[in-house]
């Protein structure tokens, strides 16, 4: 719990301090921002794939205290006046429900190809998901393609191909790989579906970035609950298993981080935003690829061959090919005489 761009939901924030203090110098300064959105969505990234290796299988238990533990954060923000979003209101809630079960496909499957995926490869296959959003919306709100778009597109397939090329690990195994890419696929697809209804379905709530942030997670939660109640194993074996003694502490250290780090993805995409423009904005988010993609190979390993190293180059391009195209596109349509 950071496509068009599947990009993550952008924070409403209060004005930052003076530029004269060194806090309001940070503040303004777009670099820092820029620094502060990349380690955010790696640092989350990172810490989700060390909580689901190994032998952890309560993902429904997992993505709840995630969302719980998002959920707690932005009531606190709000509190203290950091952020802003509407109450409750169960007519609204009704209408989200829907939204909600389509969220936690996503992440659910999201969280099992992450498990058996290294980084890099579920980074490179995430792309997919792009080109699923934009034939999407030429269907179902009259979009349209450009041919540069479709170039990155082909550069995206090619580069998911080349992938498993180099997706070799003898430790792994040749099914428990095929099982990530089943999942992964099933991601692209729950992702896709998942992002244009709920494009489709804030025209009818108007809901800004915080309210669907909101609403995505308590409308969550106890579906995850549920199903983690029923379809996992609560055996004190399994338990045992899946927080073993010797790294409880920090597996559960990072469940919570995991989950305050999707409101950090979403207030520094905000704050990236705000202190430089969505221009640049679209092009960090193309080239963050590149570290998400790197930390798999440093911190868990992951293959590292030719195969493996050009993936990851031949993806990095076609996010920067990609969000050049938009940028031209939404030129195009901000240029164009109203009718």
């Amino acid at each position: 719990m950071s496509e068009k761009k599947e990009d993550p939901p952008v924070a409403t924030i209060q004005q930052p301090p003076q530029a004269g203090s060194l806090l309001g110098q940070l503040a303004n300064s777009g670099p820092v921002s820029i620094f502060a959105y990349c380690a955010s969505s790696i640092l989350m990234t990172v810490t989700n794939k060390y909580v689901v290796s190994g032998d952890f299988n309560l993902n429904f238990f997992l993505l709840a205290v995630q969302s719980v533990v998002c959920l707690a954060t932005i009531s606190v923000l709000k509190f203290l006046g950091i952020i802003t979003y509407r109450e409750f209101n169960s007519t609204e809630a009704k209408k989200w429900s829907p939204i909600a079960f389509l969220l936690v496909g996503m992440i659910y499957t999201s969280s099992k190809a992450l498990q058996f995926l290294s980084i890099p490869v579920y980074t490179i296959f995430k792309n997919l998901t792009i080109i699923l959003i934009a034939y999407g919306e030429v269907l179902w709100f009259g979009g349209s393609v450009t041919s540069m778009a479709l170039g990155s597109f082909i550069l995206m397939v090619l580069s998911s191909v080349v992938a498993c090329y180099g997706d070799t690990d003898n430790e792994t195994g040749n099914i428990a790989i095929g099982i990530g890419y089943f999942w992964m696929f099933l991601n692209c697809f729950s992702s896709a579906t998942f992002v244009l209804s709920m494009r489709k379905r804030i025209k009818l709530t108007n809901f800004k970035d915080f309210d669907t942030m909101f609403y995505n997670n308590l409308l969550s939660i106890p579906i995850l609950l549920i199903a983690s109640l029923l379809l996992e194993d609560w055996s004190a074996e399994n338990v045992a298993l899946n927080f073993p003694e010797s790294s409880r502490y920090a597996v559960i250290s990072a469940m919570v981080f995991s989950g305050a780090s999707s409101v950090g993805i979403s207030y520094c995409s905000g704050w990236c935003i705000r202190v430089t423009s969505s221009t640049t904005y679209s092009m960090v988010g193309a080239l963050n690829k590149l570290p998400i993609a790197l930390s798999g190979l440093i911190f868990f390993d992951a293959p590292i061959n030719f195969f493996s190293i050009s993936s990851i180059f031949i993806g990095f391009v076609a996010g920067i090919v990609y969000a050049v195209a938009k940028q031209h596109q939404q030129k195009e349509k901000s240029q164009q005489l109203p009718k």
